[in-house]
This record gives C-alpha cells, structure tokens and sequence, in this order.
C-alpha cells in the first residue's frame, strides 16, 4: 500500500487512503473501474490476499474468447477502493473521472494436477490467475497470464475462457457504458462533482 499512499494526496483527492470495502463479502471481490484520466482504460481490480490486485486495460475486457488484451501491472490498492466512484482532480496521479463500471465476487477455477483447486495468493504468484467472475456486466471465466519474456515482460494478456458465458459478438465496453452502482455515465459523474 505504501507506493499507492506515496502516489497521492489526499488533502486534494476524495480517493480512499484505506479500509475495508462496503461489500463485505466471504466471497473475494473484483471492480473493474472504467477511469478516464490521460487516456480511457479499464482498472481491472481483483482482491487477493486482502488487497486489490490491479492491471490498467487500455481497451477494456472482452467477451470474445478469441480477443487478448493488454493489462499493465499498477500499484495495489486498498479494499476501499472498490467503492471509489468519481473524479480525480487534475494535476494528481490518475487525475480525471472514475466509474465503478462492474463489480462482483471472484473464485479461483484454476487447478493442480490433483485437480485441487489453486489460491488466488498462489496463482498470482506464479503469474497465472484462472477465475470465475459472477458480476453484473461480466460472468465466467477469466484468465490473467503474465508475459515472461520479449518487449512485454512483465505485463499480462486477460483473456475470456470459451464458456457459455463467452460471446464473440458482445461488446461491452461499447454497450454497456454506465455504472453498475449509480447509473451514471463518466459525463453525469464529472458533471455531478462539479455541481457539489
């Protein structure tokens, strides 16, 4: 958490510095956060080890089994952080508008060759997450592999499982732009902070 507290400063921003999330759950929580800053992306947060885990998704998740999409490592973020909705002030880091764009619970779904199921502690480790995700926009199963060699050392590719949740022709991320926790749009969050 020490490189997210370095990261900002929360006399200017409304970012939570710490604390649980308001979705106490004993299922681990993910948030994907649609956050319009330099350029759009998708925060891709899953919480593992009582901390989000976060990857920036420039073109956000897809449905498309066949689809592999960039997601940069970022800086843990606390718990509480999965309940942030609105806007970063400019001149601070990640400075511009942030959507909870769709949140549920998670569970691991990859395997040993026992067949038993992996930790997601474990997985992320050995940078290999397989999950399950039962939110409102996004369902099923998800893969995040970190790249070992090459130029994209160090990044990962996530990827939707071939499911029956998986749908080449659904395009969230175009469709589906409000929030999943207010019903607003990054145009009505912005707008609303303003008026405040």
């Amino acid at each position: 958490m020490k490189s997210y507290n370095e990261k900002r400063d929360f006399s200017k921003t409304k970012e939570p510095k710490d604390g649980p999330s308001k979705k106490a759950n004993k299922q681990p929580i993910f948030v994907i956060q649609k956050h319009d800053a330099t350029n759009l992306h998708y925060d891709f947060r899953l919480e593992i080890d009582n901390t989000l885990k976060s990857w920036s998704v420039p073109k956000g998740p897809s449905t498309d089994p066949s689809v592999k999409r960039m997601a940069i490592p970022t800086e843990d973020h606390p718990m509480a952080y999965a309940d942030f909705e609105g806007v970063i002030p400019q001149g601070e880091y990640g400075g511009g508008t942030v959507m909870i764009w769709d949140t549920g619970t998670i569970e691991s779904n990859k395997k040993d060759d026992d067949g038993n199921i992996i930790s997601l502690e474990d997985s992320f480790q050995a940078g290999s997450i397989e999950v399950t995700l039962h939110g409102e926009k996004l369902k099923g199963g998800y893969n995040l592999v970190e790249m070992k060699g090459g130029k994209m050392k160090g990044n990962w590719l996530l990827m939707k499982q071939d499911d029956p949740e998986a749908d080449a022709r659904r395009n969230p991320v175009n469709t589906e732009t409000k929030s999943v926790v207010s019903g607003r749009s990054l145009k009505q969050i912005e707008q609303e902070e303003k008026e405040e």
